[in-house]
């Protein structure tokens, strides 16, 4: 089936190189009607005619010309001059500024995103957006980025592990080309408020089971966002306030916390959720306990969400998980993996 991203980009990288060939065409086509019409050649002599005079090769006329003729020749000679010049320069940048490599260069990016699945789309690459991409990165989790600024553009190119699309994220065609239907989470990093409660309207129309993640930028957008859909909103300046106020009140715990979420440190702990949805036949309606988590992986279980939504912070150890729950994880990226192996039908 014929993709019609190739022609859409096909057509904007290959405008100007298109517009040379229609002007040829015209040029020809007006060379030979004018002959035919002014001297009364047939076709083949009225297309052989302009042919000569355009390539300027100095064949001999068809017939002696009328002065009349005479003129409309002078007139096609300087019109493909002009057309000749204009090629020129054209094809010349079009070669030395890279504009052919260029268009299989992005068709081949959005081949990669119509693959895209379970992803997580992320709008706008401003300060948040750039660190949220660089976080995803170090997951190893794939994402693509919409932004429509020309010179954040540029700077995204630099970067070859960033997907992109060039447009406006409020636009519902764009989230789709994004492949929102596919997504499972959609972070929304626009400098507008209003842009992003629209973003999260659109997207939660369009996917209702996407997880979408929000910035504002006043408290008063807060519940204008949850009310359009969003699941999480956040709001960075309160958040970096906040820190740099518990780097005060409380700096041993904060620094403690920073170098589990590894800020500023090469300590290789981390946090993670472990969905049990595909927890082996062995080991459901077990307890805590019976899993043994601590002596066999080394990994420690530090809260549970349990099938309602709600979560139980360093759960007993007589705490019965199920299908239905999520582990959250301590532990290293080593002793999470051997947990996943431990219980779960991989």
């Amino acid at each position: 089936m014929r993709n019609p991203k190739f022609f859409e980009y096909g057509f904007r990288y290959f405008k100007n190189p298109l517009i040379i060939i229609f002007l040829l065409i015209f040029s020809i086509a007006f060379g030979t009607v004018g002959y035919m019409i002014i001297e009364n050649f047939n076709f083949i002599e009225a297309l052989y005619m302009t042919m000569n005079t355009i390539s300027t090769v100095g064949f001999k006329e068809v017939r002696p010309l009328s002065d009349t003729g005479r003129i409309f020749t002078i007139i096609i000679i300087f019109s493909n001059i002009g057309i000749f010049f204009y090629g020129v320069t054209t094809i010349a940048g079009f070669i030395i500024e890279g504009e052919f490599k260029n268009f299989f260069k992005h068709y081949n990016v959005n081949k990669k995103i119509e693959k895209l699945e379970n992803h997580v789309i992320v709008c706008g690459y401003g300060r948040n957006g750039k660190q949220v991409c660089l976080e995803l990165i170090d997951d190893k989790i794939p994402f693509l980025v919409i932004e429509n600024k020309e010179e954040v553009i540029e700077e995204i190119k630099e970067n070859e592990k960033i997907l992109f699309l060039e447009g406006d994220a409020t636009e519902e065609d764009m989230l789709l080309d994004a492949g929102l239907k596919k997504a499972k989470a959609i972070i929304t990093t626009l400098p507008e408020d209003p842009d992003n409660v629209y973003v999260a309207l659109t997207s939660r129309e369009l996917n209702p089971n996407i997880t979408i993640i929000s910035r504002a930028s006043v408290e008063t957008s807060e519940s204008k966002l949850k009310r359009a859909g969003a699941n999480n909103v956040i709001m960075p300046e309160k958040i970096g306030g906040a820190h740099m106020a518990a780097l005060v009140t409380k700096p041993d715990i904060t620094e403690f916390f920073a170098h589990l979420t590894g800020q500023g440190s090469d300590i290789s702990i981390t946090f993670e959720e472990l969905s049990l949805s595909n927890i082996s036949e062995g080991y459901k309606n077990k307890s805590i306990k019976d899993l043994d988590v601590r002596n066999r992986t080394g990994a420690n279980i530090i809260g549970l969400r349990m099938s309602d939504g709600k979560y139980v912070i360093n759960p007993p150890a007589d705490t019965v998980i199920n299908s239905d729950s999520k582990l959250i994880l301590l532990g290293s990226e080593k002793q999470i993996s051997d947990m996943r192996k431990l219980i779960l039908e991989l």
